[in-house]
């Protein structure tokens, strides 16, 4: 039997390697995902802790690291460097030219720098700086110049003495730059001595520099001492974490990290290995009935129906072998080259050179390729044993149109499909009245939900598939004869065309759905967004008076992609907090116009323009609150006046020009608030203000930037995501081509006849290719509508609970998948139709 297997693969070759292809992608899928894990992971946690470095530990306190914990940690057997995370901020001159920048301690161990020196060295005295390229470059400064520092000098007792203006002179030791994008909020940043960082930030000691991190390096083997050693030695409250313990902290709101990245992947592997048992399922359908023949022969000769259905799974097991290989190998390939191209782009995360190869990345693979295949050939090998030797001396025919499921598949299916609905809609209500959000209960109840669901629809696919076919035939029955016979085709077999449209379904519908959630979560994550980043650009003094030079307001103004530039007071207030008690703010003044202008929160600027003032989520007030100016520079406070308030998501807190009128607050340091032209580069127009602004004594922040660099994630994620479903689709398109295949060895003796009686080769391949054209179509249109659905009551789970949630449709992304289908059907009918083109009539008809 194992000779007669392998002669007849030899003869099926053709069709063997089309079902060979889909496996192959589905093992391909899992052998990149498996070796893409680790690098995922890595990366992943290094994106977001880039700040770290390749510290071994990372001390936290609350309430701010002092002198004391500093020296105890640098102190303690094993430890050989520990820094606190520190940013200060310093205005440097050359000569006419002035520009402020963000400044780091000089790491005292290469493992805890963020900064690579690029030119020249770091900073080792008080007197020495290093700088990015492009700030040094805005100075026109070079290595080895010396550069004027100026800083305020805070005063402990702010109430009764002036800030002092202080000045030194330091030398250009080193270019540096940020490999990581740990600083590129600040646009990158320079590195001094911790001494200079502090001093030239105003304050004296860490204490009142408030910083809460410090990264340690230990000695070979040493990290583990070192921890218990610091977990002993310092203060109740302080938290001592290795580096990805720390990086699982700060990633903990977005789930377990780079695991969960790799399971997504893993899951649409998954996905993809299911429509390929589809297509494998089909393609030994067509291998069966070629060979009806060949099998009733070998019944009359003594072989058992053991030993057939032995041969059916051997071809199969041979077939997963091969094909799994294949896969494992051109997964493996694919990985490596995205990993050589990706080590040579700035990505601005280090890459690994090659890829890791383990025992999981090659058996798992082979293993579960090979599993799938011969699953997927159960049906066809008992296929092939049930008919009785003579009755398969003859072709077999296509069943015919009342052969349907049973109703325990219908019972199963209703309850699934009901019950999955209940479940997805109680998801929904659940997120809606923020129950168990905290502990993703309705994230969990969704997805088990739409899971039961989705399977329900799939069990009885085989009951309602046919009939929607059927349906949409009888609108295409009066086209033409042809058009007519190709609708009546494609419900000869309600299981085939079932089986065909469902692979085709299950692809479609999660591109649908990755499409219409990443929609509305753009659309609604845009609100969150305005709410949380409200001004596009901000610029601020980095003077003593704290007010933006004059001339400012209109060099922004003509940056190329600034749409409007507003001067805006900032104000000290205290606010009565019904939890806390009094509570001091800084607030920034906005008459009606300034607010529509310059605001992108469209909750924000309806209050304000009210009379209603916004504080902060954390500032405890409903209604009204009592508030009053409060002068920092010692004058006479303001009145307590009650103010018609509202608590949103901002950071910052507004106040309505009335309301500051009423406080009496006069005075307060100024800011420009500008707004970023739609369509432009937000970070362009961040590094245009920067220059333009670059001898001026300012600070630039820009919130559009940040905004632009998360709607990119989402755009990133969606395109990869697409990317991996793709393959389930392309994987079904091959399984309408096997469908078709069997159609025409079925219908031999019917296309024969159709031929005798008039019908030209032409008509005969547009018949078939009509019947693929309404298989992928009905099958992709009616993914796209469970997509819809299921993207929808996606997002309204995730997103419920901001209480603002807008459903999107993502038309053109649809309407993409629709017409991609309907040509990949008329594509996948070009060989079917040629083969039974090919066989003149006479010889057709002959074949019984």
């Amino acid at each position: 039997m194992l000779r007669l297997t392998l002669a007849q693969m030899r003869r099926s070759l053709g069709r063997l390697v089309a079902a060979g292809v889909a496996i192959a992608l589905g093992a391909a899928f899992v052998a990149a995902t498996l070796v893409a894990g680790d690098v995922i992971t890595r990366t992943g946690y290094d994106a977001i802790t880039a700040s770290y470095g390749d510290a071994d530990l990372v001390v936290g306190q609350g309430d701010g690291l002092g002198e004391e914990e500093l020296a105890a940690v640098r102190g303690t057997p094993g430890v050989s460097g520990a820094d606190p995370v520190l940013i200060g901020f310093v205005q440097l001159a050359l000569g006419a030219r002035e520009t402020g920048e963000r400044v780091l301690a000089t790491p005292s161990d290469p493992r805890l720098g963020t900064l690579e020196v690029v030119e020249g060295s770091a900073p080792a005295a008080d007197d020495e700086i290093a700088l990015p390229a492009a700030t040094a470059e805005r100075l026109g400064a070079e290595v080895g110049d010396v550069l004027g520092v100026s800083w305020t000098e805070l005063s402990r007792d702010a109430a009764t003495e002036e800030p002092e203006e202080l000045t030194a002179e330091v030398r250009l030791v080193g270019i540096v730059e940020d490999p990581a994008g740990a600083w590129s909020q600040y646009g990158g940043a320079g590195l001094a001595t911790l001494a200079s960082a502090l001093r030239w930030t105003g304050v004296s000691s860490l204490e009142e520099a408030g910083a809460v991190r410090a990264l340690v390096a230990t000695e070979p083997g040493r990290a583990d001492a070192v921890r218990a050693e610091l977990e002993a030695a310092l203060p109740a409250g302080t938290t001592v974490m290795t580096r990805d313990e720390a990086a699982a902290e700060s990633v903990e709101e977005i789930g377990d990290g780079g695991n969960v990245l790799v399971m997504v992947a893993l899951g649409f592997a998954a996905v993809a290995l299911l429509v390929a048992a589809l297509v494998i399922a089909n393609t030994f359908q067509v291998l069966v009935a070629q060979r009806a023949r060949t099998l009733a022969l070998l019944r009359c000769v003594g072989a058992r129906r053991g030993q057939l259905r032995a041969s059916v799974l051997l071809e199969a097991a041979i077939l997963g072998i091969g094909a799994s290989l294949a896969g494992l190998l051109l997964g493996v390939g694919l990985a490596q080259a995205a990993l050589s191209v990706l080590s040579r782009m700035d990505l601005g995360v280090p890459l690994p050179s090659t890829v890791s190869i383990t025992p999981a990345v090659v058996l798992l693979p082979l293993l579960i390729g090979t599993a799938v295949t011969v699953l997927a050939a159960l049906v066809p090998a008992r296929v092939a044993t049930r008919v009785p030797p003579i009755a398969a001396l003859r072709p077999v025919d296509a069943p015919t149109l009342r052969a349907g499921a049973g109703r325990v598949r219908l019972a199963f299916s209703l309850l699934l499909t009901i019950g999955g609905v209940a479940m997805l809609l109680g998801g929904v209500a659940l997120a809606t009245a923020g129950v168990g959000v905290d502990a993703m209960l309705p994230l969990l109840v969704g997805v088990l939900g739409g899971a039961a669901s989705f399977v329900g629809i799939l069990l009885g696919a085989v009951l309602w598939i046919p009939r929607v076919v059927s349906a949409v035939g009888a609108l295409l029955r009066r086209v033409g004869p042809t058009t007519r016979l190709a609708a009546a085709n494609t419900i000869r077999n309600p299981r085939r065309t079932a089986a065909t449209s469902t692979a085709l379904l299950i692809g479609v519908t999660l591109v649908a759905m990755m499409s219409t959630g990443a929609a509305s979560a753009r659309t609604s994550l845009a609100r969150e967004l305005d709410e949380r980043y409200p001004v596009d650009l901000v610029v601020g003094s980095a003077s003593a008076e704290g007010q933006v030079p004059a001339g400012v307001r209109r060099d922004v103004a003509d940056v190329p992609g600034i749409e409007h530039v507003a001067e805006v007071r900032q104000v000290s207030v205290r606010v009565d907090d019904r939890s806390t008690g009094d509570t001091t703010v800084q607030a920034y003044v906005l008459d009606d116009e300034t607010a529509r202008a310059v605001l992108e929160d469209e909750t924000l600027v309806e209050a304000l323009l009210d009379g209603r003032s916004v504080l902060p989520s954390w500032v405890d007030v409903q209604g009204t609150a009592p508030m009053s100016f409060t002068d920092p520079a010692g004058g006479e406070d303001g009145p307590v006046v009650d103010v018609p308030v509202v608590a949103g998501g901002v950071a910052d807190s507004y106040l309505t020009a009335a309301a500051a009128e009423d406080l009496g607050a006069r005075a307060g340091t100024t800011v420009l608030f500008a707004s970023v032209a739609s369509g432009a580069d937000a970070g362009a127009v961040l590094s245009a203000v920067r220059d333009t602004l670059g001898d001026a004594e300012v600070w630039v922040e820009s919130a559009a930037a940040q905004r632009e660099s998360d709607e990119n994630v989402i755009d990133t994620l969606l395109a990869v995501v697409l990317g991996l479903l793709a393959v389930a689709v392309v994987i079904a398109l091959i399984g309408v081509a096997n469908t078709l295949s069997l159609s025409v060895i079925e219908r031999r003796r019917e296309s024969a006849t159709l031929r005798a009686i008039g019908l030209s080769r032409r008509g005969l391949r547009w018949m078939l290719a009509v019947e693929g054209m309404l298989i992928a179509g009905v099958g992709a249109a009616l993914g796209v509508g469970l997509g819809l659905l299921y993207g929808w009551a996606g997002a309204a789970t995730v997103f419920g609970t901001t209480g603002d949630l807008r459903l999107a449709v993502p038309w053109s992304d649809l309407g993409i998948v629709l017409a991609v289908a309907l040509l990949a059907g008329l594509v996948a009918s070009v060989l079917p139709g040629r083969s039974a083109a090919r066989t003149p009539p006479v010889a057709a008809l002959a074949v019984d």
